[in-house]
């Protein structure tokens, strides 16, 4: 069986052309405002980079042709979204960043058409800009979606959603959001949610205090947000009632493979700093990056690379065949995660003062990547998930009578 891990050539210049309009465009606005989004304007920064994106041809390379996209799968997705994150302000000029692009894909698979047109449309063409509210302050909805504890309750023509959200990526500017509130059972028990799609401006939704966290890259922040009695009429259910956690399936995948991509080039990028800082910067009688303990460091963050690349690309091939891929974008994300944060942190060691200073933007950079072993699920519960099912795979084949010893 050939095995064919070529892109095309149309995938191969939309590379290129991503690369080069980061380079000229998109990391001179990062470096001036040290990476903080909101310092830099938030939506009032995105408006220009949108705009040049489309007209470079480059701009939501995920979203659906008919909305105005360039329609690419998963595995088409990597490279060119890798591109994009060598800039921590890349996801958002190219409008490829969390949790548009997770939202993007889910309305694309699970929308009607009449949503599509009032939601969709102008999510994908950037008009604005979206928010997921799913995260709940303790004891609520966390790494454990089972605890989910706003909920929704019928009323004449639709539901009324009370709770409160935190860590709600995009909350502040969010032109429309996707809200999952628990319409069936208690706390703690399996399924039962439902996904509710409001716009921006429906009573009833307080967007609060931003919490600060390490990363500075998101625009719209990561805040509280409160829902009261906020109506939602029955056409703006997604879907249907009680299957909000099935459909959030169709999103988490991806999701987390766009993120190994995003992050993927914040770590090359980083390699390529102590790289260019290590084959020049003399010291012991020669260039460091002819010593030993570089040279090491050099490899591994190579080996991170190559193995965390080799993962995301099984994922999203098996995403592409229309699998689940539950086990493989559980193993991209967290071997992503933890090998990115390696990298960084090697990278810092190696510039020694330079890596911890302002003069290079390594320190700001392993920022951004530390709490991707949080987001899209805790390295731990991925770890839980994976032995789990490895374990019943295993009781299956024992009470099939397959021997494996």
């Amino acid at each position: 069986m050939t095995i064919d891990l070529s892109y095309s050539p149309e995938v191969t210049d939309l590379v290129a052309r991503t690369r080069t309009f980061i380079d000229d465009v998109v990391l001179p606005l990062e470096n001036k405002f040290a990476g903080d989004i909101v310092a830099a304007g938030g939506d009032d920064l995105r408006r220009d980079p949108n705009a040049q994106a489309k007209e470079a041809g480059i701009f939501a390379p995920h979203a659906p042709v008919e909305f105005g996209g360039l329609g690419l799968n998963m595995s088409d997705r990597s490279p060119v979204f890798t591109a994009a994150g060598r800039s921590t302000f890349g996801p958002v000029a190219l409008h490829l960043g969390a949790p548009d692009e997770g939202n993007v894909h889910m309305l694309a698979e699970v929308a009607s058409p009449t949503q599509k047109d009032r939601y969709l449309a102008p999510l994908a063409s950037g008009e604005i800009r979206s928010a997921f509210a799913m995260t709940e302050p303790a004891p609520g909805a966390g790494a454990d979606p089972n605890a989910l504890r706003t909920n929704a309750v019928r009323v004449p023509g639709g539901w009324k959603i009370n709770g409160m959200k935190r860590f709600i990526t995009g909350a502040d500017g969010a032109g429309m959001w996707i809200i999952m509130a628990r319409t069936k059972g208690e706390p703690g028990d399996r399924g039962g949610a439902t996904m509710f799609l409001a716009p921006a401006g429906t009573p009833g939704i307080e967007v609060g205090r931003y919490v600060h966290t390490y990363d500075r890259g998101m625009i719209g922040g990561h805040c509280e947000v409160t829902f009261t009695d906020v109506f939602v009429p029955d056409e703006d259910v997604l879907g249907e009632p009680d299957e909000g956690y099935r459909y959030a399936q169709v999103r988490l995948g991806p999701a987390r493979m766009t993120h190994v991509m995003r992050w993927m080039g914040v770590a090359e990028r980083a390699h390529d700093i102590a790289l260019d800082y290590v084959g020049t910067r003399e010291g012991f009688g020669g260039r460091l990056g002819d010593l030993g303990m570089i040279q090491q460091m050099v490899a591994d963050n190579e080996i991170d690379l190559a193995a965390a690349r080799a993962l995301l690309t099984n994922a999203c091939w098996e995403l592409d065949q229309g699998e689940h891929a539950s086990n493989s974008t559980s193993i991209a994300k967290t071997y992503g995660a933890e090998a990115f944060s390696r990298i960084l942190d090697r990278c810092v060691q190696m510039c020694g003062g330079l890596g911890v200073s302002d003069d290079l933007p390594l320190a700001r950079l392993a920022n951004e990547v530390r709490p991707f072993r949080i987001y899209d699920g805790p390295s731990e519960v991925h770890r839980w998930a994976l032995a789990k099912r490895a374990v019943g795979r295993a009781s299956k084949a024992r009470e099939a009578g397959v021997r494996n010893v």
